[in-house]
């Protein structure tokens, strides 16, 4: 599950949050809860939030507010990303998005808004009918495979061993691997295709028979003991997969870091007039962050230039 989200992944939250302010003039001094030691209006629950995760949900409503004008993103999407978390994660799916907070109902939230994020990223990108042909060749065999995550070689070999020895592996995974996930998915990581683990990862992995256990595999995460459990060739055609794959591709190519200049021009141009005091100044670190990004990035490459020029001489 790859995802772009500009900021907190606080969807869950924002749908909370709301839903206790409004778009309309409801009255929130409604009662939502009553108890012998006192009641429980939706104001409470709003400035409760608000002093909590005010600032970064404003700024998560303002972003799918400026997007969702420009931008659409149908029911018909947002269902078919959530179909395709679930078949990657299989009968793990709900343990994770429960992991991260989420209902099915409100992570369905957070795809859209990270859809939207999506569209506005790659709308200027270009991708050639050559590049999504060689794609297709390139992901069309997939595999299905699990894995320990440990950080040092020493006990990778003493993982290896123990699954070599028949211990369960999800077991084996839940003891050792220090990927959180691995707690809730025994360290499975269902159906995949080329270029969605790191390079490292892929190698080995694309290159094991099933249900062998891999020799330590390095990373930048640390070291990794593979098991493919099953192959296959994708039965979706070329023409099935060629819009799936061409956004990908945009995505690849896409810099990430003009997202957020974006999306704050966008907000400026909206002209958002904040009436409640307390979220008055919400939005200025992150119009701020945008409007910094891109002389902090020169600088940055300038830096990186001196340097190398230093290197040369050096060498010389």
């Amino acid at each position: 599950m790859k995802k772009t989200v500009l900021t907190l992944t606080l969807a869950a939250s924002v749908l909370a949050l709301g839903a206790c302010s409004g778009d309309s003039a409801a009255d929130n001094s409604e009662v939502i809860a009553t108890s012998k030691v006192g009641d429980i209006t939706q104001n409470d629950l709003y400035e409760e939030m608000k002093s909590s995760i005010g600032d970064q949900a404003f700024q998560l409503l303002m972003i799918e507010k400026v997007l969702s004008n420009k931008y659409e993103v149908t029911k018909e999407e947002v269902n078919s990303q959530l179909e395709a978390d679930k078949a990657q994660l299989g009968e793990n799916f709900e343990a994770m998005i429960a992991q991260q907070g989420y209902t099915e109902e409100s992570y369905k939230k957070y795809l859209e808004l990270n859809l939207l994020q999506e569209k506005a990223l790659i709308e200027d990108i270009e991708v050639s009918e050559e590049e999504i042909k060689a794609e297709y060749e390139n992901i069309k065999n997939e595999i299905n495979a699990r894995h320990v995550l440990v950080e040092d070689e020493a006990t990778a070999k003493k993982v290896k061993a123990e699954l070599e020895s028949g211990k369960d592996f999800a077991e084996v995974a839940k003891e050792y691997s220090t990927e959180e996930a691995a707690q809730s998915t025994g360290g499975e990581l269902g159906w995949f295709g080329k270029g969605q683990m790191v390079a490292e990862f892929e190698e080995v992995a694309f290159g094991l028979e099933k249900n062998v256990i891999s020799d330590p595999v390095k990373s930048n995460f640390g070291y990794h003991i593979i098991e493919v459990t099953d192959k296959r060739t994708i039965k979706e055609s070329y023409e099935d997969k060629k819009a799936e794959i061409e956004k990908q591709l945009k995505l690849d190519k896409a810099d990430q870091s003009a997202l957020l200049p974006k999306v704050a021009k966008m907000m400026k141009d909206a002209d958002i007039d904040i009436k409640d005091e307390d979220l008055k100044t919400s939005l200025d670190q992150f119009l701020t962050a945008a409007e910094t990004k891109a002389p902090a990035k020169d600088a940055e490459a300038k830096e990186g230039t001196e340097t190398d020029k230093e290197a040369t001489e050096d060498e010389k």
